[in-house]
């Protein structure tokens, strides 16, 4: 009943997280009875993203510039490092507006079922500003799953010797909960009550 180009437009929008195909189908539907209105400038609005907006060489997050404008905030605190899994969780921790310090992206955590290791992520990178930049503290706000939770482990590993105090966010997010999916009072909570790694 559909094939071509419009059976090609909801398998994309379906491989999109969080959009099965009755979604994507909907809103393969929607668009295209609105072109102009919403089609058009939805392709302009992608093709004008995908060709502007990079990722930060410094801290991994997604900006229209490089460095990004968090690493360019001179009133930031530099002696602090809150290092996330995805910039979705940068995101989330800024809409608290309870962390001043910096941030690392690492692009993912640790997960032996996905084949992820260290070498796939930004672990080496953070080592290498961990020992150029010397700050006081490195929090690990990483998810409270498993694959989060030996993602922390191993970097506070590997951080042992730096003489960087190692904390994580305290045990106010809910194990198997995702940074992104919390309100701002939970995540401000943790931020406030870290622990020592």
């Amino acid at each position: 009943m559909i094939d071509g180009p419009l059976e090609h437009l909801i398998k994309m929008l379906a491989s999109l997280p969080g959009l099965g195909n009755r979604s994507a189908r909907r809103i393969a539907l929607h668009l295209l009875s609105r072109r102009d209105s919403a089609m058009r400038p939805l392709a302009t609005m992608l093709e004008r993203a995908a060709r502007e907006i990079k990722n930060c060489t410094v801290c991994g997050n997604l900006d229209m510039h490089d460095p990004c404008r968090i690493c360019r905030d001179e009133r930031r605190d530099t002696k602090i490092l809150c290092v996330v899994a995805d910039v979705s969780d940068v995101w989330a921790i800024e809409r608290t507006g309870a962390f001043r310090g910096r941030y690392h992206v690492l692009g993912g955590l640790l997960s032996a079922l996905d084949g992820i290791g260290p070498e796939d992520l930004r672990i080496r990178g953070l080592e290498e500003r961990v020992q150029a930049e010397n700050p006081a503290e490195v929090i690990l706000a990483l998810s409270a799953t498993v694959d989060g939770q030996s993602t922390a482990h191993f970097i506070a590993d590997r951080m042992a010797g730096y003489g960087t105090n190692i904390t994580r966010l305290a045990h106010g997010v809910p194990v198997g909960g995702e940074l992104d999916y919390l309100d701002e009072g939970t995540i401000t909570t943790a931020l406030k009550s870290r622990s020592a790694a």
